[in-house]
């Protein structure tokens, strides 16, 4: 994938503002229906939001660090490479959505979840649109980042923001299903 970084940028700020009203509109379902599962294996609405939470935690601090510590400047091109793809393809949204197993340290079933669930979601969706922000004046090519499975890998900043984003979408449509079920 070769674009612009500026649009890569944008198109990943439009989409996680859907992601953050997607969020601000759960907030007025009733607690039950976003408590709510299927089955015992399922996840709740909830359970789908704070699954992103807790890749926020890891990844906001993350992103933090390198942004403010990079020291190439911005470029016109971002250019992600093979494995930046595949993280990407692999937790993006489709709609014959492909279960996926998740670590341990990140599954959040049968947690016990509130609306400050989605307050944290939502306030880290914030943390996300300023990053990207400040992510214009920084390489999106040359500024590397570890990753929440293997400190080891590293992912270009921009294939980064693209694999946070892309599944916080997954899991907000997965939310949004789960709730279109509770009703």
């Amino acid at each position: 994938m070769v674009s612009t970084s500026q649009q890569l940028l944008q198109n990943l700020l439009e989409l996680t503002r859907a992601n953050l009203n997607a969020a601000e509109s759960l907030k007025n379902q009733p607690i039950e229906n976003l408590n709510w599962k299927q089955d015992s294996k399922s996840w709740s609405a909830l359970e789908c939001i704070e699954h992103l939470n807790r890749y926020g935690d890891f990844y906001i601090p993350e992103l933090t660090t390198k942004i403010s510590t990079a020291r190439h400047k911005s470029a016109e091109v971002f250019k992600s490479n093979w494995l930046g793809k595949y993280f990407s393809k692999t937790v993006s949204y489709s709609e014959d959505l492909n279960k996926m197993k998740t670590f341990k340290s990140m599954n959040p079933l049968n947690s016990k979840l509130s609306i400050e669930t989605l307050e944290k979601f939502i306030d880290q969706q914030h943390q996300i649109i300023e990053l990207l922000d400040k992510a214009k004046h920084v390489h999106l090519d040359k500024t590397k980042t570890a990753i929440s499975i293997s400190k080891l890998i590293k992912l270009k900043l921009g294939d980064t923001f693209r694999v946070l984003i892309y599944h916080n979408e997954r899991h907000i449509k997965q939310a949004e299903k789960a709730l279109q079920l509770a009703q």
